[in-house]
């Protein structure tokens, strides 16, 4: 399975390094994940999330229980 952000999608990006002489090699931007638990008090148990830094942020923000709410109407398994 392909690493991804649960919360916002994010996913790797691809690129070119290009050196001195401006040869280009492939490169991959990796997202910076995050495996967190959080108590979500709507479903009475810890739920365990693959998140990007921006999709902390994000529930943070909104609440755990909206994200959740938005994670299950899309049909992601939690």
């Amino acid at each position: 399975m392909a690493a991804y952000c649960q919360v916002t999608g994010a996913t790797h990006g691809f690129g070119n390094t290009i050196s001195h002489s401006h040869r280009r090699t492939s490169r991959m931007f990796r997202v910076n994940l995050q495996r967190k638990s959080y108590w979500v008090p709507s479903l009475g148990r810890r739920v365990t999330l693959t998140l990007s830094t921006k999709g902390i942020k994000t529930i943070d923000r909104r609440g755990i229980d909206a994200v959740v709410a938005d994670l299950r109407k899309r049909g992601e398994r939690i």
